[in-house]
């Protein structure tokens, strides 16, 4: 069964990142949800995309949205986190431009990784997976957290909320895979990667490795995205779609390796992909995912029981 995946939760249809997201995409029936952390100034995994506090998305005590990105997360306690509204996107943003179905729902906060764990533990009853991407920038480390200190803190989180079958962990910045590799072996690991431009972590062809590869050098493996990902131990490789054919994902599969893209919205490029043979598809609307696959006969995730 292909693997869909709720970016953001279903960021197409409910405020991204929000509990009342995960609870949406729950019910609509997904493989798996998709999320993003970053670390508090006390040191709570809290599920968040951007390293500073988003302008199109937030707003603070006064119910008036941010006139400029920040503060950090990693600068604010937990508590102080949640004097912000996350729960609807400032209207005649360009962001809100490109999600006229998301409904809006006012009060949402920023929440902790643990109570998505457990929201997708209780309601998915073992059915549901999330995958953890951590938001760490090799070139802008004073950002947030490092990557240890993460690894650390989703070790605690995962083991409180009894979720480590449950989990997989994501990163760009391939030095997380390694930390957590350290510390929870048996946790899944996936290995994003983009090469689109303005946004390459790869960067084949540069004079020196990417910061993004974790000491690994292009040159050592042909200059093989796949064989790079192969080499991070990861059993999965998180790609842009954009960059995604059938040569690549052919030698995916001949390492052993699972191919799961992101963000992919447009029937026709679920299509594409699909015919392409990927293993899975992260989308901010997995409710069109969903159709596209019954329209062809294929098998989709099931539905919650009423009343867990």
């Amino acid at each position: 069964m292909l693997e869909v995946q709720g970016h953001r939760g279903a960021r197409g249809l409910w405020p991204e990142n929000t509990l009342a997201a995960f609870a949406g995409a729950l019910e609509l029936g997904v493989s798996t949800l998709e999320l993003d952390c970053g670390v508090t100034r006390d040191g709570v995994v809290v599920v968040a995309h951007d390293p500073e506090l988003n302008p199109d998305l937030t707003r603070g005590a006064d119910g008036r949205f941010l006139t400029h990105a920040g503060p950090r997360i990693l600068d604010l306690t937990f508590r102080e986190l949640q004097s912000y509204d996350v729960g609807r996107l400032k209207p005649g943003s360009v962001y809100a431009a490109r999600f006229p179905e998301q409904q809006p729902v006012d009060g949402e906060r920023i929440p902790r990784l643990r109570d998505v764990l457990a929201l997708a533990r209780a309601r998915g009853q073992g059915r549901v997976r999330v995958a953890i991407e951590v938001k760490t920038f090799p070139e802008q480390p004073e950002l947030t957290a490092t990557p240890e200190v993460f690894a650390a803190r989703l070790e605690q989180d995962v083991e409180a909320t009894g979720t480590l079958a449950m989990v997989s962990i994501m990163a760009f910045d391939w030095r997380v895979l390694s930390a957590v590799q350290r510390l929870m072996p048996q946790v899944a690991t996936v290995a994003l990667t983009e090469q689109q431009n303005g946004g390459d972590t790869v960067r084949l062809g540069a004079p020196q490795p990417s910061p993004w590869l974790g000491g690994l050098d292009p040159v050592r493996f042909g200059n093989s995205v796949v064989r790079l990902v192969k080499a991070t131990g990861a059993g999965t490789w998180g790609p842009d779609y954009q960059d995604l054919n059938a040569a690549r994902i052919a030698e995916a599969h001949e390492l052993g390796l699972r191919v799961v893209p992101w963000t992919v919205n447009t029937t026709s490029d679920m299509e594409r992909l699909l015919d392409l043979g990927v293993d899975g598809m992260t989308s901010d609307r997995p409710d069109v995912l969903r159709e596209l696959l019954e329209s062809r006969g294929l098998e989709v995730p099931p539905l919650p029981p009423q009343g867990a």
